[in-house]
């Protein structure tokens, strides 16, 4: 019961590698909520996750939305211990047809979803709390046709080193985790493969990874669970890669 009397927020938790986080941290002893856009996917997760999971709708593109969430949170537990913002979008794009909508949807839900989620939060997060952000081991690449996504990914990584540095003197923790290749249903979707494309492009991904495997949300949620225990109490303002040894051997052909 690594995470025993602790209270999380995890954005995007109704599915993929945020709903595999909140069901870890739960299994670890500590209390969380998840926020989404969809709340019937909210609903069957915090079912499957159990009584130590509520939910709240709401959309980390919208500011009132999170106010509402912590303020939740506020009056049925008093205060967050640990904040995941998960939540993300990203498609390959070719430079040349990024549009402006597209930009603003990526940069809106990527970047200010993740200020916005951790504003609402600070004032619930009391000394010893941690933030967890999840960017992405493509800040570290140069994928073709993938720089939307990826500048996104970068501004926040940049969080890392400046809120660290702003929160040091109420000694809150900011690290992040960069997920390697994790494949989700929500991912091949996103990226517009079908389900045949996503398993070929996955069984090539593995013959280049050092691991010689890709990765699965356990994996990210196990490193999710550290950086959110007391275990990892001395560990701030990184990036953590968990991409199987990815980024250590780039350029590959992925």
């Amino acid at each position: 019961m690594r995470l025993k009397d602790k209270t999380a927020l995890i954005t995007g938790g109704g599915t993929g590698i945020g709903f595999a986080i909140a069901k870890h941290y739960a299994e670890e002893g500590a209390y969380v909520y998840i926020t989404g856009r969809r709340e019937n996917k909210l609903q069957e997760a915090a079912a499957e996750i159990g009584e130590r999971c509520g939910y709240i709708a709401g959309d980390v593109g919208r500011k009132e939305d999170m106010l509402k969430a912590a303020e939740k949170i506020r009056s049925e537990y008093g205060h967050v211990d640990i904040v995941v913002a998960n939540a993300g979008v990203g498609n390959y794009v070719v430079l040349e047809d990024v549009t402006e909508k597209e930009f603003d949807r990526v940069m809106h839900t990527n970047v200010l979803g993740t200020y916005y989620t951790v504003q609402a939060c600070l004032p619930l997060m009391n000394e010893g709390a941690s933030i967890i952000l999840i960017t992405s081991v493509t800040a570290s690449l140069g994928l073709k046709n993938f720089s939307l996504y990826i500048a996104a990914k970068s501004a926040e990584k940049s969080f890392i080193h400046t809120w660290t540095n702003e929160l040091r003197d109420r000694k809150i923790r900011v690290n992040a985790i960069a997920p390697g290749i994790i494949p989700t249903d929500a991912a091949g979707k996103e990226l517009g493969r079908s389900e045949e494309e996503e398993k070929a492009t996955q069984q090539h991904r593995a013959c280049l990874i050092p691991a010689a495997r890709v990765g699965n949300v356990r994996d990210i949620s196990s490193a999710a669970v550290y950086l959110g225990s007391d275990e990892s109490s001395y560990v701030n303002g990184i990036e953590m890669l968990v991409d199987g040894g990815l980024a250590a051997v780039y350029p590959v052909k992925l």
